[in-house]
């Protein structure tokens, strides 16, 4: 007497075909649908200590223009953040306490916080809020944050008088602030 595979049988070995025939070779190197890993600060980071500073335009909150160019002579803080940004709000009461009441007064110091990605519907509310007395400038389509880093925020950086970079931080971390406002004594004590 022949015997028939049972139809229950049947199903389960066409099962276990089709998923071998589709399933990846455990050495196949090719990722099935995995996303890419973020850049580290290192990657994303495209400017270094020493180098001249990109110039760059942006509009402000008072509706002028922060261009960079125009404070050669001056050492510059650019801080870029954005409203979202936990870390950046962390920052700002240390930027006006510790940064911008010391040394704000002086005709050789510019300081400039530039929101990344967002407009003056979103920071001209976040900027009244805290009372930031200091420029604010919107860059919504990060043009200008591009020329400096391609992720990560907050970025601050210090612009000696002759335009070069020479202080460059990421993050908000209290040693990090107190070195870049070392570097702010140092160079405004200088002239």
């Amino acid at each position: 007497m022949k015997q028939r595979p049972s139809i229950i049988g049947a199903i389960i070995l066409t099962a276990v075909m089709s998923a071998a025939a589709i399933a990846p070779a455990a050495d196949d190197a090719t990722p099935t649908a995995t996303k890419p890993a973020d850049p580290t600060v290192e990657e994303s980071t495209l400017t270094k200590p020493g180098q001249p500073a990109p110039v760059f335009t942006v509009p402000t909150l008072d509706g002028k223009q922060f261009a960079l160019a125009d404070h050669k002579g001056q050492v510059v803080l650019v801080n870029w953040f954005a409203t979202w940004c936990g870390p950046c709000k962390a920052e700002m009461p240390q930027l006006k306490s510790q940064v911008w009441e010391k040394f704000g007064a002086n005709p050789g110091f510019v300081m400039v916080s530039v929101a990344r990605g967002e407009d003056a519907a979103k920071v001209g509310p976040f900027a009244k809020e805290r009372e930031l007395p200091w420029i604010i400038g919107l860059d919504a389509d990060k043009a200008a944050y591009g020329l400096y880093a391609a992720a990560y925020i907050p970025r601050n950086y210090v612009i000696g008088r002759d335009g070069r970079i020479i202080y460059q931080s990421e993050g908000f971390a209290e040693a990090e602030f107190a070195a870049m406002i070392a570097v702010l004594e140092k160079e405004l004590a200088a002239h």
